[in-house]
């Protein structure tokens, strides 16, 4: 089980995990043992609740393919146990980043000293510049 949320847990048969062979150098290690991890998670067949379910499909996120399955792939570690343990967790950081609900942006006018200062400013730094002309003898 892949606990989510305090009232959401993913079972382990919606989450398919295989093993590959890693990619790139690391010497003699990396071409006999099969230690990085593929993990695919189906998100319209899964047991996700429907807002969770329609959060992610609206994430724009390269890892979720057309259809709604997450690919993950992980192969930092050279153990199969903890690249395992980093795709989950790089899961369980992806859904609760779609439910995250963001603040809503207040508009705000500036204030009546902040105009006045750009005014200022722009006003002064005309003069500074009418200053640069031609001059004459």
């Amino acid at each position: 089980m892949l606990r989510i949320s305090n009232s959401v847990e993913l079972p382990d048969h919606d989450i398919e995990i295989h093993q590959i062979r890693a990619q790139g150098a690391g010497g003699q290690n990396v071409n006999k043992v099969a230690s990085a991890v593929h993990l695919r998670f189906d998100i319209p067949a899964s047991s996700l609740p429907a807002f969770y379910q329609e959060r992610l499909m609206a994430l724009s996120d390269q890892r979720i393919t057309k259809e709604g399955v997450i690919v993950i792939k992980a192969q930092e570690h050279r153990t199969l146990e903890l690249n395992k343990e980093d795709a989950l967790n790089r899961l369980r950081e992806l859904i609760r980043r779609a439910i995250q609900q963001r603040k809503t942006r207040k508009p705000t006018k500036p204030t009546k000293g902040s105009q006045r200062r750009r005014v200022d400013k722009k006003v002064k730094k005309g003069k500074t510049k009418a200053l640069r002309g031609k001059v004459t003898p």
